[in-house]
C-alpha cells in the first residue's frame, strides 16, 4: 500500500509511474486520496479539541462541588454530556473516512521503479539477456503432454477423475522427478543462506491483505467459505506474513527465508490450446525465496536473487532468458520484476518459470513491518520474493529438451536425487 505522505511529497513522480501502468486517471485517484487524508486530519483535530475540552471541564466539576457550587457543577455536567456525544459522533466519522481512505489506497498499485518502461502487456517487456543454446532435437520430437503418456509418468485423466482439470497425478519416475526438483532447489537455497521453513498452505484474510493478494486478486484465490480461509497461491503469502506487525532490529537484517509448498490458483479465464499439459495448472509445487531487506540494499538484493535463480537454470542446463517487465505487465504490488523464461524445444516457445520482485515498502506498509535504526527510530522495510523455482514448466522443459530416441536424459545435477539417469 502506498504511503499518503509519499504521494503528497512525490505526487508528480507517482503520477508518472502509475501512467506507465496505463492508469490514466492516476492524478484523480491521488487527489482523492490526499483529500480523504485531509478530511481525516481535520476530523481528528476537531476530535482532539473536543476531548481536551471535555477533560478540562471534567476536572472542574470536582472543584465546583468542593466549593458547594452544586448548580454550576450540574450545568458543567450537562456540557460534558454534550461533548461526549459530539466526540462519539466525530469518532464514527473518523472511522468512516479512515475506511474510505484505506479502500482508495487499496485501489492504487505500487509505483514502478524508474527503470520500468511503459507498456500494455507481455509483448512490451524488455529482454535483458539470453543464455544457452536451444537444443536441436531429433525428427520425432514430441511435446511433453505426449511424452508423459509414452513413459506413463504423469496422468491428467486420473487427476480429472479425482479432482478436476488442472490437478495432475505424478506417477513413478514422474513423482521421483518432482521430489528431485524439490530437494535440489531447497539444498541450493540453503547454500545461498536462505533458512528453510515449512509454513501453512492456508491463510486468513489478514495475511492475504498483508501481501496484496486481497482484495486486489480475490478472484484468483480458492476461498474456503465456512472457515473464511484461503488456499495459498504462493509461499510468499504465509512466509512474508510471519513478519506482520513486527519491528525488526536493524542488525538482524537481512532476513532470508525459503519454503516449499503446493500452490493453488483458479487461473480464471486463462485456459486454451496455448496452456496445454504442465504449462498452466490449478495446483503445482514451488520453492520460494523471500527477503526482508534494508531499504538501501533491496535493489542489490534483487540483482543477487536474479543471479541465483539464473544459476539454477544453468545447472539444469536449460536455455533461458531474463525479461524486465513493463508497466502494463507488472504485478500489482511490485516496483520491479524480472521474469525468467526457459526454452521449450518441442513447443518451440518460451515458458515463464520464475518471477523475482522488489516490492519496496508497499507490502511493509500493509504489514506494518518496520525496523529500528541506531537512534531507535522506526522505518518501513523492503520485501522481495522470487520463485526458485516453480516445478511444472521446469519439468516440461526438461522432458522436451532432453528427449532422445533412447529416452529422456535426466540433467546430471538431478541424478543423485532421482537415482536414475534416464526416463525410459
Amino acid at each position: 500500500m502506498l504511503q499518503v505522505a509519499n504521494l503528497r511529497e512525490n505526487k508528480a513522480n507517482a503520477i508518472k509511474g502509475l501512467l506507465k501502468r496505463n492508469i490514466d486517471n492516476a492524478e484523480t485517484l491521488i487527489d482523492e486520496v490526499i483529500a480523504l487524508d485531509d478530511k481525516r486530519k481535520s476530523i481528528q483535530q476537531e476530535l482532539d479539541a473536543v476531548l481536551a475540552e471535555s477533560n478540562q471541564i471534567s476536572k472542574s466539576i470536582g472543584l465546583l462541588m468542593k466549593e458547594g457550587k452544586k448548580e454550576e457543577a450540574e450545568e458543567v455536567k450537562a456540557k460534558t454530556a454534550e461533548l461526549k456525544q459530539k466526540s462519539k459522533s466525530l469518532q464514527e466519522d473518523a472511522q468512516t473516512v479512515e475506511q474510505e481512505l484505506t479502500t482508495k489506497l487499496y485501489q492504487l498499485p505500487n509505483v514502478p521503479h524508474p527503470s520500468v518502461v511503459k507498456g500494455k502487456g507481455e509483448d512490451d517487456n524488455e529482454i535483458l539477456l539470453e543464455h544457452g543454446e536451444k537444443p536441436d532435437l531429433y525428427a520425432g520430437k514430441k511435446p511433453h503432454w505426449d511424452l508423459i503418456k509414452d513413459y506413463d509418468i504423469i496422468d491428467f485423466d486420473l487427476g480429472i477423475k479425482i479432482t478436476g482439470a488442472g490437478f495432475p497425478v505424478y506417477k513413478g519416475k514422474g513423482a521421483r522427478m518432482q521430489r528431485a526438483l524439490l530437494n535440489f532447489f531447497l539444498d541450493e537455497a540453503e547454500k545461498q543462506g536462505f533458512k528453510e521453513i515449512q509454513p501453512p498452505v492456508v491463510v486468513n484474510e489478514a495475511s492475504g491483505i498483508g501481501t496484496g493478494q486481497l482484495p486486489d486478486k480475490e478472484g484468483q484465490m480458492y476461498h474456503i467459505e465456512d472457515t473464511d480461509l484461503y488456499l495459498i497461491p504462493t509461499a510468499e503469502v504465509p512466509v512474508t506474513n510471519i513478519f506482520r506487525d513486527e519491528i525488526i532490529n536493524e542488525e538482524d537484517l537481512p532476513i532470508k527465508l525459503t519454503a516449499y509448498t503446493p500452490c493453488f490458483r483458479k487461473e480464471a479465464g486463462s485456459w486454451g490450446a496455448h496452456v496445454r499439459g504442465l504449462n498452466r495448472l490449478h495446483q503445482f509445487d514451488k520453492v520460494e525465496i523471500v527477503q526482508v531487506q534494508h531499504p538501501d540494499k533491496s535493489y542489490q538484493a534483487l540483482e543477487e536473487m536474479s543471479e541465483y535463480i539464473q544459476s539454477l537454470l544453468k545447472k539444469l542446463e536449460l536455455p533461458y532468458r531474463v525479461l524486465r517487465l513493463c508497466g502494463g505487465d507488472l504485478g500489482f504490488t511490485s516496483a520491479l520484476t524480472y521474469d525468467m523464461e526457459v526454452w521449450s524445444a518441442a513447443q518451440e516457445k518460451w515458458l515463464e518459470v520464475s518471477s523475482v520482485s522488489n516490492f519496496e515498502n508497499y507490502q511493509s506498509n500493509r504489514l506494518k513491518l518496520r525496523y529500528k535504526d541506531a537512534d531507535k527510530k522506526k522505518h518501513l522495510l523492503h520485501t522481495l520474493n522470487g520463485s526458485a523455482l516453480a516445478f511444472p514448466r521446469i519439468l516440461a522443459a526438461i522432458l522436451e529438451n532432453n528427449q532422445t530416441e533412447k529416452g529422456i536424459k535426466v540433467p546430471e545435477v538431478l541424478q543423485k536425487y532421482t537415482g536414475f539417469e534416464w526416463i525410459d
